[in-house]
C-alpha cells in the first residue's frame, strides 16, 4: 500500500468527507478539512525508512498520493537540522537546534505543500490552479506545476518581495499584483475562480498543503533519533506549517513509532501583525483580523488565518504560548545568526531567534531544555534585510585589515 489515506475529516464539527474525489472547505461549516490515515495497516517499521531515499516521499504511507507515478517532485525534504551552539551560548540554552528550510527547492518550506498539494490536485484532475500568497508560496507552487503540467495563476501584494515575484514568473506562472494585503489577493481569488475550471488552492483551501507541511514535523522526530524535543519556535502567518508539525508528530505517536508529549509549541508573530498572538493571551479559540498590517517578515503578514482555531488549539493543547517581537529585533537577528553561525536566515525565522531570547529571559524556556528554530526560508530571498557596509579601495590601494572588539565581531 503506497498510501494508507483513509478519508477526510473537519476538526470543527467531524463531518468526514470522500478523500477520492476532489474537496474543498467542509460544505457544513466552512473549515479547513483535515486528511486521515488509517494507521492500522501502515505496513512499515520505522527502521525501514532507513532504506529509503532521503527526501519527504520516504513517508509515503503517511501522505495522500495514492501511486509513486503520482508524485510531483523537485528533490523536496530531509533538510538538515543544525547544532548551533554559539547562538544558543547567546540565548543562554546548552541545546539548540535549527531546522533550515531555506535549501529547499524554491527556497522555502512552501516546497513541501506544493509538492503533495500539486501532486495530489493532479491525481484529482485539477488542471487549472490560483491562489493568494505573500510571495514563497506563490513561487513555490508555480514551480510543481510547471513540473506537472497544470496552469498557476498566483495573486500577490505589489510590495511582495521581488525574487519571489520573478521565481513565479520564471516557473510560467501568471502573476497578477494586488495594490493590498494577502486578504485583498485572497478575496479577488476567490471571486476570480467561482463557477470556472480554475480551483482555489490557497492555505488550507483545500486538504493537502497541510500534509507537506507536516513532514517537518517527521523529520525532525527521524534526526533527533525518534524523540521529541521540548519547545519547538514556530514563525506563523496562515499557520500550516505549526498546524501540520503538530499534525504530523501526532500520527507518530499514535503509529508507536514516538513517545509523547508532544513538544510545547511556539507561536511567533511580528508586533505589526500579531492576530494570533493577541487571541492566545486573551484565551480566544479564534482570532480577530488585524488593522493595518505591516512588518518586514513578509511571510508573517497574514492579518486573519482562515486555520487560527487550528493553530490556538495545537498551542493550548501542548501546554505551548505566542509572542510577538519587533521589527527591529528580528532584523538585528538575522545579522546576528550569520554572524555567529554563517547562517543567513529569512526575517521569519530570524523572529524565533528573538522569541526565543524573550521566552529564555522570563524563565519560560529553561536553561537546560532542547529548543529547536524553524528557519522557514533563505535569507537570499530578503537581500534588503541586510545592510551591506564596505568600503571600496583602488587596485593600488591598501587593504587594512579588520580588528577584533569587546564583542569578538570585527571592525575595519
Amino acid at each position: 500500500m503506497f498510501s494508507c489515506l483513509s478519508h477526510l475529516e473537519c476538526p470543527r464539527c467531524d463531518a468526514t468527507y470522500d478523500a477520492f474525489i476532489r474537496q474543498g472547505l467542509c460544505t457544513s461549516c466552512g473549515s479547513p478539512l483535515l486528511a486521515r490515515y488509517d494507521l492500522s495497516s501502515v505496513p512499515i517499521r520505522r527502521s525501514a525508512l532507513a532504506g529509503r531515499a532521503p527526501d519527504l516521499w520516504r513517508y509515503h504511507e503517511l501522505l495522500p498520493v495514492s501511486a509513486p507515478t503520482g508524485i510531483v517532485s523537485l528533490g523536496e525534504g530531509m533538510t538538515p537540522l543544525l547544532a548551533v551552539p554559539r547562538l544558543a551560548e547567546s540565548l543562554g540554552l546548552r541545546q539548540l537546534w535549527l531546522k533550515d528550510e531555506g535549501l529547499l527547492p524554491t527556497g522555502s518550506f512552501k516546497a513541501r505543500g506544493a509538492a503533495v498539494g500539486v501532486s495530489r490536485a493532479r491525481e484529482l484532475g485539477v488542471r487549472a490552479m490560483a491562489m493568494p500568497t505573500n510571495g514563497n508560496a506563490g513561487a513555490a507552487w508555480s514551480a510543481y506545476a510547471a513540473r506537472a503540467g497544470l496552469d498557476m495563476l498566483v495573486a500577490m501584494p505589489v510590495d511582495a518581495p521581488m525574487i519571489t515575484q520573478a521565481e513565479t514568473v520564471a516557473a510560467g506562472g501568471r502573476l497578477v499584483l494586488v495594490d493590498g494585503l494577502i486578504s485583498d489577493a485572497g478575496r479577488l481569488v476567490s471571486a476570480a475562480v467561482a463557477g470556472s475550471h480554475w480551483v482555489d488552492v490557497g492555505t488550507l483551501k483545500e486538504p493537502y498543503r497541510i500534509e507537506g507541511k507536516k513532514t517537518m514535523g517527521f523529520e525532525l522526530a527521524e534526526q533527533l533519533g525518534w524523540r521529541m524535543p521540548d519547545v519547538v519556535v514556530y514563525p506563523t502567518g496562515g499557520g500550516v506549517g505549526l498546524i501540520g508539525i503538530v499534525k504530523g508528530l501526532a500520527e507518530l505517536v499514535a503509529l508507536g513509532w514516538l513517545a509523547g508529549p508532544l513538544p510545547r509549541m511556539v507561536c511567533v508573530q511580528a508586533t505589526g501583525c500579531a492576530p494570533i498572538v493577541r487571541a492566545f493571551e486573551a484565551g480566544a479559540a479564534e482570532s480577530q483580523p488585524w488593522p493595518d498590517a505591516r512588518t518586514v517578515a513578509f511571510g508573517i503578514t497574514v492579518p486573519k488565518a482562515l486555520g487560527d482555531f487550528l493553530v490556538l488549539a495545537a498551542l493550548y493543547d501542548t501546554d505551548g504560548t505566542a509572542i510577538a517581537v519587533t521589527d527591529e529585533a528580528l532584523l538585528a537577528d538575522v545579522a546576528l545568526v550569520g554572524r555567529l553561525e554563517g547562517l543567513f536566515v529569512c526575517p521569519e525565522g530570524a523572529a524565533t531567534v528573538t522569541a526565543t531570547r524573550a521566552l529564555v529571559e522570563s524563565g519560560w524556556i529553561e536553561p537546560d531544555e532542547e529548543v529547536v528554530l524553524l528557519n522557514t526560508g533563505t535569507g537570499l530571498i530578503y537581500p534588503d534585510t541586510v545592510p551591506v557596509n564596505a568600503v571600496t579601495i583602488r587596485p593600488d590601494g591598501d587593504l587594512e585589515l579588520p580588528s577584533r572588539v569587546a564583542d569578538g565581531s570585527m571592525r575595519p
